[in-house]
């Protein structure tokens, strides 16, 4: 699972590879890193980072479980992780356009149902674009601008991943 975690405005894209015991495999943007990570009590954990050692406070928000206080004895932060189930919920409120505004993605893997425009459509503010099932509900994506369709990547009936472009437009 892919989660991107927000740090004093700094976004960091993180991936466990893989889980034995204590011992993670973590992805974080571009780098791997092997780390050991232990609970010692409650909000308090040991982190062993290659050959650095921490000790990290972690208590969740009372007002939103995906937003986490850490304190690691030197300094304190704020950190927001953003899911897959976020940024789905986000693009349906964004309409589903990435953020350079032409390129249509969903952030869930999904079925495109319905594709409503050819390449080279000439496209008005409002209209609907393609249709995505993802978690078995069913999305419009919309143009946000007059825009025309470049190039459609898909085709009705695919399975997508998250993240995938569907459409670009220009």
């Amino acid at each position: 699972m892919k989660l991107d975690i927000t740090i004093n405005e700094e976004v960091r894209r993180v991936e466990m590879l893989s889980k034995n015991g204590n011992n993670l495999l973590m992805k974080v943007n571009d780098k791997i890193y092997n780390v050991d990570l232990r609970q010692t009590s409650t909000f308090v954990y040991s982190l062993l980072l290659e050959q650095d050692s921490f000790n990290i406070e972690l208590a969740p928000s009372e007002k939103s479980h995906k937003k986490y206080f850490i304190n690691h004895g030197i300094d304190n932060m704020v950190a927001t992780i953003t899911d897959c189930q976020t940024r789905y919920a986000q693009s349906r409120n964004s309409g589903g356009i990435a953020d350079d505004s032409n390129i249509i993605q969903t952030p869930m893997p999904g079925k495109i149902v319905k594709i409503l425009v050819n390449e080279g459509d000439k496209l008005k503010e409002g209209d609907t674009i393609i249709i995505v099932e993802a978690m078995k509900m069913q999305s419009e994506y919309k143009a946000t601008g007059d825009k025309i369709v470049k190039k459609i990547m898909v085709k009705e009936g695919d399975a997508i991943e998250g993240n995938q472009q569907l459409v670009i437009l220009e």
